[in-house]
């Protein structure tokens, strides 16, 4: 029987020149903040993901924006 390895924030592909991240990359770009922090900054309303869709989209524009104000 073969293990799987599980994926780790290393595996997961990042594009800088994206112009939205999911949550892992997007965690990310904000220097590898962990996925709990970032939610917890959403909740904070100190940034906001697109909802529109199935998954949580963060465009670069914001997090630019979160970033730029730290």
């Amino acid at each position: 029987m073969k293990t799987q390895k599980r994926k780790t924030q290393d595996d997961i592909p990042f594009d800088a020149t994206a112009g939205a991240f999911k949550l892992r990359a997007a965690c990310k770009y904000l220097g590898g903040i962990s996925e709990i922090t970032l939610r917890r900054l959403i909740a904070l309303g100190k940034i906001r993901p697109n909802r529109e869709l199935r998954h949580l989209l963060f465009p670069k524009a914001e997090l630019d924006r979160f970033l730029a104000t730290k």
